[in-house]
């Protein structure tokens, strides 16, 4: 019955055996006869008198079929497990008063979008941020998690199926491997892209032998990082088709997809789009989150609330009730107040079905771009039809055919986005969000060697800034630092002084701080910027200072930073605080610009700090 897995622990013996020991926890062992040990047997398994299964998941979303109210899918995770299960004794007794149950998403600690046996050494900078440890999950478990509320744990980036055999020796009932195909297209750990779609697909091979619940892709980070509704179901799609070629049940799968409140047709096209095509028997909606959340948190409370009225409305099973906060790890308290709102808002929104013909319209818009990047992909030459795209479709390739066509199609330009994070994928398009809410294409920047009128395009003018060499003389290194996987901030950062004429020499994601300040030296430039979204930058940015100091450069360099000085809410203002009164040279900088930033007032100090240094 575990064929599959104890094939995969074997093949990769050694991430295992890397694994235990970087997280310091018991993972299934080979014997001498070459018997796998501490392996679980799969699915209905008890854990400490619950029996787990990721059918009680497919439970709760036939539970929203049949009562059209979408199950709340909370995100909580901290950095114990004590912690964890106090913060979400919160949520649970909110639940408890509405006499709801949840599914409850629990976030795990960064690190574990890192290779154990490759990144050791980034994982070791970045440990206990982020979310929960591999420790964690197991002691959460044993205090009583997911005893009423099933739970999923994440497990994106190098290594998924590493992770996953973590939680199911935990007694999770589901996991995130999602995105498989895109992982935040390509970002995420430090494999190149193939190597992140096989283990990909190994995780889904786990999950289908022992009876776990999977989001399998997600909408919602392509539409993250500049992509379009198309392109992401066209990624979903193709990572069902893995999903079916490695055994897992239709019942255990379920795709995530962003709403986004701006424009209720749109949102009810694009669900539409998705579960007439769709194999997995379920679809999370996850709320788009502000990119510059406004001051008044109020204001963020109220577009989490159109969101919602927007899952009810396209049958959602799932929706993510989003706590109104602008920095990482929300507090059980406060995702407590959005469960609340979240079920006010079901109760009190009428079911209607509403028949604008802009849906059927925007609807058809999206399947005539996700069949032509299908058709790339696969390589068939003729117009494929939404209503083909099933299991037995899918039956036809071999699974490395299939792993092979999507790498090369992401390679080629065919599989694109504006922001994708892999350093090994081509990038060409360019996107637009209309006044209308939608993402288009800018005309003449759709995916490469596809034909373009399958494609919508933006008829707003907007100006594509020509490729130009540098006008300034200085040069700058721009880098995250530790496991962070966060580039849309950097992205923004890196725009802005190109912009403003600067040559910028880019790292992008999970970079030593040593390294950073090497590459820095090397290339003889005078400004370093480094970010760090997980609040590690009180240990990290320092690091890069020292360094310098080490070379003999840190007169010769103005070294800024940005991201999130604490992960969680409740610490995030005592460090604002801090650094309104002191400065920020308690975190090894000049400069430290945090969420909200204006990338051109980062640019604007940058250049004075450069004159006032004679640099």
């Amino acid at each position: 019955m575990q064929e599959k897995t104890i094939q995969i622990i074997t093949e990769d013996y050694d991430r295992v055996k890397a694994y235990a020991e970087t997280f310091g926890v018991t993972m299934p062992t080979i014997g001498k006869d070459g018997s796998i040990d501490g392996l679980p047997v799969p699915y209905p398994r008890e854990a400490y008198g619950v029996l787990r299964s990721g059918y009680r998941i497919y439970e709760l979303a036939q539970q929203a079929e049949k009562t059209g109210m979408p199950v709340q899918n909370p995100i909580l995770g901290r950095n114990t497990a004590e912690e964890t299960y106090k913060e979400s004794l919160e949520m649970y007794n909110m639940a408890e008063k509405l006499g709801i149950q949840l599914f409850h998403f629990v976030h795990s600690e960064a690190t574990r979008h890192i290779d154990p046996l490759n990144g050791r050494e980034l994982i070791e900078q970045s440990r206990g941020k982020g979310g929960i440890t591999p420790i964690g999950e197991r002691k959460l478990v044993e205090l009583g998690g997911g005893s009423i509320h099933p739970m999923r744990i994440n497990a994106t980036g190098d290594t998924p199926h590493l992770s996953i055999i973590n939680a199911l020796l935990a007694g999770f009932d589901g996991t995130d491997i999602g995105p498989v195909i895109h992982v935040h297209y390509g970002g995420r750990g430090i494999h190149d892209y193939k190597t992140k779609v096989i283990n990909g697909f190994r995780a889904l091979e786990i999950c289908g032998e022992h009876n776990m619940f999977v989001q399998i892709d997600s909408h919602k980070h392509l539409n993250n990082i500049g992509g379009t509704d198309g392109m992401a179901l066209a990624m979903c799609l193709l990572a069902e088709g893995l999903g079916i070629l490695a055994g897992l049940p239709a019942e255990l799968s379920a795709v995530q997809m962003n709403v986004t409140g701006l424009n209720l047709l749109a949102d009810l096209a694009t669900m539409k789009a998705f579960k007439e095509t769709m194999w997995s028997k379920s679809l999370i909606a996850v709320p788009e989150t502000f990119q510059n959340p406004p001051g008044d948190l109020v204001a963020e409370s109220a577009h989490f609330a159109r969101m919602a009225i927007s899952a009810k409305l396209g049958g959602a099973n799932f929706y993510r009730p989003k706590a109104a906060e602008s920095v990482g790890i929300p507090t059980g308290a406060s995702m407590a107040k959005a469960i609340w709102g979240t079920h006010n808002v079901f109760e009190n929104t009428v079911k209607v079905d509403i028949r604008d013909p802009y849906i059927e319209e925007r609807k058809n818009e999206i399947l005539s771009e996700a069949m032509a990047v299908l058709e790339g992909v696969l390589g068939v030459n003729r117009t494929l039809a939404p209503d083909e795209i099933k299991e037995s479709f899918w039956r036809k390739y071999d699974k490395d055919e299939l792993i092979d066509k999507i790498v090369r199609a992401g390679k080629a330009g065919i599989m694109d986005c504006p922001r994708a994070g892999g350093w090994d994928l081509k990038r060409y398009v360019k996107t637009h969000r209309d006044k209308d809410g939608i993402k288009r294409y800018v005309p003449g920047f759709t995916p490469l060697n596809l034909a373009a009128e399958r494609f919508a395009v933006t008829s707003e003018p907007v100006v594509v800034p020509e490729d130009k060499k540098p006008t300034r003389k200085q040069k700058m290194v721009l880098a995250t630092v530790g496991a962070d996987a966060h580039v849309m901030g950097i992205n923004m950062i890196r725009e802005a002084f190109e912009a403003a004429g600067y040559e910028v020499i880019y790292l992008r994601g999970m970079n030593l701080p040593e390294t950073v300040a090497e590459v820095a030296a090397e290339a003889k430039a005078e400004i370093i910027g480094v970010a760090n979204l997980l609040g590690l930058g009180r240990e990290l940015f320092p690091r890069v200072k020292n360094r310098l100091t080490e070379l003999g450069m840190s007169d010769k360099v103005v070294l800024i930073a940005g991201g999130r000085i604490a992960e969680k809410e409740e610490e995030h203002a005592h460090f604002e605080e801090k650094i309104s009164k002191e400065g920020p040279a308690f975190l090894g900088v000049e400069a430290f610009f945090g969420p909200g930033t204006d990338p051109d007032k980062c640019v604007e100090w940058t250049t004075k700090a450069l004159e006032r240094k004679g640099l």
